[in-house]
């Protein structure tokens, strides 16, 4: 019994090591070719509109996200957040100047 319970507490701690798996296989595609979709998912991050049920996980892992140059964040994750961050800097600056007043005021994590 005590070894079942070292092998669950090593695989909850390995587990945690990342953010859920669920989102590394989200298409960004559509939000990327659809400028409603980017603004919903913009809008959901700045409290101005409702959030679907993926946007709302993606705004609650945002702080830490950020405060940790995306630590918890697999490889794939990494590589669609640059993608929708890319997409809202070019797209929509002024939206992207309202997330950083929100998220990172201070300017501390401009380069994560």
């Amino acid at each position: 019994m005590k070894s079942y319970c070292i092998i669950f507490a090593l695989v909850v701690a390995v587990s945690a090591d990342f953010y859920n798996p669920k989102y590394d296989n989200f298409d960004v595609r559509p939000m990327l070719e659809n400028d409603r979709i980017l603004l919903s998912f913009t809008k959901c991050f700045l409290d101005e509109g409702p959030c679907t049920r993926e946007a709302k996980d993606f705004k609650k892992a945002i702080p830490e996200a950020l405060a940790t140059t995306c630590g918890r964040c697999s490889p794939k994750q990494q590589q669609l957040i640059r993608a929708v961050v890319s997409a809202i800097r070019k797209k929509h600056p002024d939206s992207w100047e309202e997330l950083i007043q929100k998220y990172d005021r201070e300017r501390l994590y401009r380069h994560s």
